[in-house]
């Protein structure tokens, strides 16, 4: 039985090309078109859809408006439409604040010259946000500013639903995980850096994780998430406001210092490098042709070993497909320690899978416990 997808989107020719590409995957169906957020309301509940995808800029109710009203009446996975403009990047950052699952940028020459690659992007993350159900997140107490959560599900909300779906690629395996824990005890080992690596569902989970951390977070942090060029600055800053941590956009040169996270830039890739200090090193993304993530976190989390050896917690945070397995496998083998973020909190169970998988993650932990058991572990 497929999937029912709601398009939801204010141009004629973006929504019936959404529709074609996704009509002819057979696990899906777009059961429904509605050209505002208004529209989309009145369709809920008649074609009571597994997933929408959404506009942000849309006449009547904008997308952000839109997903904000659809988690009050009745929570459904959303994969946002986005511009790649600063802009563009904080209604998206606003609108998985306000609920939504995941984004995709706006780029209507890729879907409309029918490329392979996009086309089958698209049709992947609207099967596996349907296929992992509504998740209820919520926002942890923070020092600055807003919390960039979502507020509480009212209690009259639809139960999550977790479907054991592996999600690796096609999200039709059944999936493999370990036993989920919420408290560890620090095994006394020396750390001298945290890497965390996410994709799918991450900017909402390393929110959790960072805003847990105090401001005398005594280690660097290196931050990859999977994310447009355009957006990791937006999103570096959102961080920043957000936590007690400082966060940024990592530079070419820049010397790590603790308390400062930094995120790796989106389309290119960043090393870390041994000298009199480490620093980091940001390189076209180009110079790996065979890499498909621009960043990678096996590219970033590799040259941590050179650097730190074993001397680093890796932690691998919700995401589609398996980057980060290789460079935790390395990281692994110089004696770091590595944790990844359990099925049930994830919201595709892709990379926190593939390292439990290999038997690499020492352990499984959920995303409300993560800060927790860092500050544990690295006895801060």
């Amino acid at each position: 039985m497929a999937f029912k997808v709601l398009v939801v989107d204010d141009s004629t020719f973006y929504r019936r090309r959404v529709r074609e590409i996704l009509d002819e995957d057979r696990d899906l169906e777009v059961v429904g078109e509605a050209r505002n957020g208004e529209e989309a309301l009145a369709l809920l509940t008649k074609l009571s859809p597994d997933v929408v995808t959404m506009d942000v800029e849309m006449p009547v109710m904008d997308g952000i408006s839109a997903v904000k009203a659809i988690m009050e009446k009745r929570p459904v996975p959303i994969l946002m439409f986005s511009s790649l403009t600063h802009a563009g990047a904080q209604a998206t950052l606003d609108a998985l604040e306000a609920g939504a699952l995941d984004f995709l940028p706006k780029k209507f020459e890729e879907i409309s010259k029918d490329r392979k690659e996009a086309v089958g992007l698209l049709r992947t993350k609207v099967r596996l946000l349907a296929r992992r159900g509504v998740g209820i997140r919520r926002a942890p107490n923070t020092r600055k500013n807003r919390s960039m959560m979502p507020p509480r599900m009212p209690a009259n909300a639809p139960k999550a639903t977790f479907f054991k779906s592996s999600s690796l690629l096609t999200g039709r395996e059944e999936a493999v995980s370990q036993p989920t824990v919420t408290k560890v005890k620090a095994s006394g080992k020396r750390y001298r850096c945290l890497a965390i690596g996410a994709s799918t569902g991450g900017p909402v989970a390393l929110q959790k994780v960072l805003a847990g951390l105090p401001a005398n977070f005594p280690y660097p942090i290196i931050l990859v998430q999977h994310m447009p060029g355009t957006f990791t600055n937006a999103f570096a800053q959102r961080l920043n406001n957000n936590c007690q941590i400082s966060v940024k956009e990592a530079e070419h040169g820049e010397v790590l210092k603790p308390g400062i996270a930094f995120l790796a830039p989106g389309g290119k890739q960043m090393l870390v490098t041994s000298g009199a200090r480490p620093s980091i090193v940001i390189q076209d993304a180009d110079v790996d042709e065979k890499t498909t993530y621009k960043p990678s976190v096996d590219i970033t989390f590799s040259s941590l070993k050179q650097v730190y050896e074993g001397d680093v917690l890796g932690v691998i945070l919700t995401g589609m497909g398996a980057d980060g397995r290789e460079g935790c496998r390395e990281l692994f083998e110089s004696g770091a320690k590595i944790w990844a973020q359990d099925q049930e909190s994830c919201v595709v169970y892709g990379m926190p899978q593939a390292v439990s998988k290999a038997n690499i993650a020492e352990k499984s932990i959920g995303i409300d416990h993560m800060a927790e058991c860092i500050l544990t572990e690295m006895r801060v």
